[in-house]
């Protein structure tokens, strides 16, 4: 399954994978297409088999602070902005326990026999943590580890972060004698390598134990990016190690939160990126990732591969999978059917990464085919392999009316990533009149022989 992994009309940010067993399970908060703020009232659950990860199963709505058509409300204290976000789901003693965020709200534990819910009320968070470090009970962004000798650790915060222990008999009980503030800084401590802005601690906490080393990911004063520090204790101090991904480069970036998960032997990085030119209707991506004997993560660009190795050219590619979005270009939901890349305007760079067009050396040439919705005026777009200064294999012709346009290009076998650039033909004083508008839409593309 491409990027995003999940289906296309779903909106999961703040996703934290856990690995339960035989499946792969996915907690996140719940956007909606085209929303003007962040998350509504439930959380959600996806899973998909290990070996099997491009056939994801939807688990529905798992707990929520508001009552819908189908579910009562799982908080009686909550109701209007009080919005659940960035969950987090351990095992212990073979329950599952959920870690709720609850905008406006002390926060809450729920539990179920099942990974995949639904999770019952257990208890909101009972705590001798100061209000002023936990923001009065919410402990935003709770990311939970359960430790090999059963002990149990919350890290929280949003612009300043915290750890404290878990009760492991209960699981809702956080005693403020185990705090310990700033456990990611938020001004420069040169001794653990903590000096950019990168560095600092913005939201968004996800602990990981990996062989004797724990792992914080996090979201860092630079924000689109995904961060990770490290200890050889629960506790710390943790050193700062680099980034893993950054949401940003090369596309319309925002707020990001994931973390790492092993699968069949290979790491991943999920995250989430931006669409409907907002920072509030997120989708849920991944990407792989090595971890190198010496515990560092190697940053990883962003793709439109999802779980898979190499994209086919040769099936259709829905356009809203581009990774690369450049001068324009915005992925819009129209309806749970269509999305597609509008305000294509002069300059607008479209990148996805990576094809594999085969072997086949005794093609000269194939056809490039692309659905456009023509928005009454003319452009071409110029096809590019290795990227937006690089070899340019053909260029489609579009005119004002669009419709399904078709191409000679050059073949070309092995990997590659493809770019579109698009350009017009307004020049001189009318070029202002034209060039700042949407030229037209891109709904989907495939190659042919």
């Amino acid at each position: 399954m491409a990027n995003p992994y999940l289906p296309k009309w779903e909106y999961i940010p703040d996703g934290e994978p856990r690995v339960f067993g035989d499946r792969v399970y996915i907690y996140g908060s719940h956007d909606k297409a085209g929303s003007d703020s962040f998350c509504d009232y439930v959380l959600k659950c996806w899973s998909a088999s290990v070996n099997d990860l491009d056939n994801w199963v939807c688990h529905g709505d798992v707990f929520h602070t508001r009552a819908d058509r189908d579910h009562p409300s799982d908080t009686d204290w909550t109701g209007e902005n009080q919005q659940l976000f960035a969950p987090d789901v351990v095992e212990k003693d073979g329950k599952y326990y959920l870690f709720a965020y609850i905008v406006n709200s002390i926060g809450c534990v729920a539990v179920s026999d099942r990974p995949e819910g639904p999770f019952s009320f257990l208890s909101k968070y009972k705590y001798t943590v100061p209000d002023e470090v936990c923001c009065n009970g919410w402990f935003i962004d709770p990311g939970v580890l359960v430790d090999d000798d059963g002990k149990v650790y919350i890290y929280c915060g949003y612009e300043r972060s915290f750890m404290a222990q878990v009760n492991p008999d209960n699981m809702y009980e956080v005693p403020g004698e185990t705090l310990i503030e700033h456990i990611i800084p938020i001004e420069p401590r040169a001794e653990d390598g903590f000096t950019e802005k990168e560095s600092l601690f913005f939201e968004a906490c996800s602990p990981r134990k990996v062989g004797d080393t724990y792992y914080l990911i996090y979201s860092p004063k630079q924000g689109s990016r995904l961060a990770y520090a490290t200890s050889d204790k629960p506790t710390g101090p943790f050193k700062y190690r680099g980034y893993i991904v950054d949401n940003g480069v090369d596309y319309p970036g925002g707020n990001d939160h994931g973390s790492i998960a092993q699968i069949n032997g290979q790491w991943y990085i999920f995250y989430h990126r931006m669409t409907n030119n907002s920072i509030m209707s997120r989708r849920a991506c991944v990407e792989r990732i090595e971890i190198l004997p010496d515990g560092t993560i190697p940053p990883v660009e962003m793709t439109s591969l999802g779980f898979q190795t190499s994209l086919n050219p040769y099936e259709i590619t829905e356009a809203e999978i581009a990774c690369v979005l450049k001068n324009g270009g915005i992925i819009i939901e129209k309806n749970p059917f269509e999305r597609m890349i509008t305000d294509i305007k002069e300059g607008t760079v479209i990148g996805y990464k990576y094809y594999d067009f085969g072997d086949d050396f005794s093609s000269k040439t194939m056809e490039f085919t692309a659905d456009i919705e023509g928005l009454g005026l003319d452009s071409r777009i110029r096809i590019l392999i290795d990227g937006e200064d690089g070899e340019e294999i053909g260029c489609l012709d579009v005119g004002r009316n669009g419709g399904i346009l078709t191409t000679v290009v050059k073949a070309v076998t092995g990997r590659h990533s493809v770019f579109f650039k698009v350009e017009t033909d307004y020049k001189g004083w009318t070029a202002g009149y034209f060039n700042e508008r949407s030229l037209f839409a891109l709904k989907k593309f495939v190659f042919t022989k």
